[in-house]
């Protein structure tokens, strides 16, 4: 059977509810996506995505970009094997099969929106957006929501960011950028502006390692 996470019918779980944080640290958490009302598989967050959560002693919302996901069996001694079906016969044949599977991701904590007034940071009807690591990151079991395009445009004003990101612990950091640049730009409506400012930032952050800069370059096209 799955993991005993909280089940929400669609007349109350929002849209943007994706998953709930099931391993917690500084810099980072782990999510496991809630089960879809239907047989299928949970739906995977993109690489370089952007997801929050809450930190609920403070109200921080907590943002992050999704560096790693995975689905695998619940059962960690017994492997997955393939059965040569089509989603529609699984559905059919082997049904149980989507209640034996989890699908989990990580994300990397690049900074949090907090609606306190104070000299740093910058605001507007969002809240004030901080670009460091907050003082501390989601609680276990709070959910983790899809940031709506209007959150990513806000948070992303400024570029400091850039710099928490290249210093991501455990993950392809350089991709990781290159997708999280595009992702920005692509809900910013190519925005040409940004994007330069963005290749500017990532050049003064990385003035002595060209051939890391030439290759984030590439990637963003």
């Amino acid at each position: 059977m799955r993991l005993p996470l909280p089940q929400f019918t669609p007349s109350n779980r929002s849209e943007n509810h994706l998953a709930e944080v099931i391993e917690t640290a500084t810099t980072e958490f782990l999510a496991q996506c809630l089960e879809p009302e239907d047989l299928s598989f949970p739906v995977m967050p993109a690489f370089g995505s952007w997801v929050k959560s809450v930190d609920d002693e403070s109200g921080n919302q907590i943002f992050a970009v999704v560096y790693y996901a995975t689905t695998s069996p619940i059962d960690s001694v017994h492997r997955a094997t393939a059965l040569g079906l089509s989603l529609a016969e699984l559905r059919e044949q082997q049904p149980q099969i989507f209640a034996m599977l989890k699908t989990e991701f990580r994300a990397a904590i690049v900074g949090f929106m907090s609606s306190e007034e104070g000299v740093n940071g910058f605001s507007n009807h969002h809240g004030r957006v901080y670009q460091y690591l907050p003082p501390r990151p989601p609680q276990i079991h709070q959910p983790v929501y899809q940031c709506e395009p209007s959150e990513v445009i806000h948070f992303t004003g400024d570029l400091d960011f850039l710099r928490t990101l290249l210093e991501v612990n455990g993950a392809p950091v350089d991709p990781l950028t290159a997708a999280v640049i595009r992702e920005v730009y692509r809900l910013r409506q190519t925005d040409r502006d940004w994007l330069v400012k963005a290749g500017r930032t990532l050049s003064v952050l990385l003035k002595d390692d060209y051939d890391r800069l030439r290759y984030i370059l590439s990637q963003i096209k």
